[in-house]
């Protein structure tokens, strides 16, 4: 079984069925499957993000404030 890992992608344009995530203190840049959506794992960053910065996001995407470690450690246990 493979692992499938969130991917930095340079672009701005983001491959259907995906979608951009900002992480951490230097609001790195993660593409991620939109299946994600469904696992609560990742809605419990989605309600942290959430809390800390309400609806308006400082980059104009979804903000995970958390550590780009722990978001690699929660998202590699995703299918």
């Amino acid at each position: 079984m493979a692992i499938r890992l969130p991917r930095t992608i340079s672009s701005k344009k983001v491959p259907k069925g995906y979608f951009a995530v900002y992480v951490g203190e230097n609001q790195k840049r993660f593409v991620i499957p939109v299946s994600f959506l469904n696992e609560p794992l990742f809605q419990i960053l989605l309600g942290m993000s959430e809390q800390e910065f309400g609806y308006s996001h400082p980059t104009g995407g979804i903000t995970i404030p958390c550590n780009e470690d722990i978001f690699l450690v929660v998202t590699s246990r995703l299918n």
